[in-house]
């Protein structure tokens, strides 16, 4: 290479990597900035500073205790049992979708599609009627058994990556006597590691952050992060560094599932890769 495409070549990859540092840098400011204001004092937080002189890490222990803790519970739940659900009854239908040759497939497909599209406060009267009569309303329920019969947009975005996984590696599994279940199970699922990180984790993020619903069908008692934070935030309307704290350990969960499900997903492009 000659000294000309050299310098080209170094001025390429500065420009590159400077810009992922930028963009790197634009993401992390707003959280690197609640962190530092979560360990401030209440005077300091309202001033200019961008840097704590005193650090008061007891912010945290005064915000998680009491209805804090409560609330992390609350969401766990429900963000855990409606992924763990979810998957259960999305995945048998993605399957069936892309593997089963059956009268109706592209209706049925076309069904799922259209309930991706139905905006869900045209559902929300008549279904909370329908709790309300089964004396749930109140609870998280209402939220977490709707995921048994399967959610939409996790069922088309499985069924669309099944159908790029080659049907000679079910043709085998059945050959060597495994039926249709086990096969699904031991040797298509694994393969599809990629695909299930990513709609449990979709999944996940959207029970976690939700708003709307437990504030509609959930008791105080019963209340989610996502709800908590905004109460705590008004009532604590001038204490920022508590404010942020509470905001802090919201967010840490979710950094905490995604870098455990990256690992997951890493892996499953992997061995996706290697038997392909």
């Amino acid at each position: 290479m000659t000294r000309g495409g050299r310098a080209r070549r170094a001025l390429l990859w500065l420009a590159v990597h400077a810009t992922a540092v930028a963009i790197g840098v634009m993401f992390l400011a707003p959280l690197a900035f609640i962190a530092l204001t979560a360990v401030m004092t209440d005077r300091q937080a309202l001033g200019g500073d961008l840097w704590p002189r005193d650090w008061r890490f007891g912010n945290f222990a005064e915000v998680f205790g009491g209805d804090m803790v409560r609330w992390t519970v609350n969401s766990t739940v429900y963000a855990g049992l409606s992924t763990l659900f979810m998957l259960v009854s999305s995945v048998p239908v993605a399957y069936a979708l892309a593997r089963f040759r059956f009268r109706g497939r592209g209706l049925a497909l076309v069904v799922v599609v259209s309930a991706m599209m139905l905006p869900p406060q045209v559902t929300m009267v008549p279904l909370y009627i329908v709790w309300a009569r089964l004396g749930l309303t109140g609870t998280l329920w209402p939220l977490i058994i709707p995921q048994l019969f399967g959610d939409a947009f996790s069922i088309f975005l499985l069924r669309q990556f099944l159908v790029t996984i080659p049907r000679e590696y079910a043709d085998a599994a059945r050959v060597d006597g495994c039926g249709e279940l086990r096969t699904m199970l031991r040797v298509v699922l694994p393969m599809a590691k990629p695909a299930l990180a990513a709609v449990a984790l979709f999944q996940f993020f959207y029970c976690w952050n939700d708003y709307f619903r437990p504030l509609v069908y959930a008791d105080p008692d019963h209340w989610t992060l996502a709800i908590g934070v905004a109460t705590f935030r008004a009532a604590h309307h001038v204490e920022w560094n508590l404010t942020m704290a509470a905001t802090l350990l919201t967010i840490l969960p979710v950094l905490v599932v995604f870098f455990l499900a990256q690992r997951v997903f890493v892996q499953g492009v992997t061995l996706a890769g290697v038997k392909g």
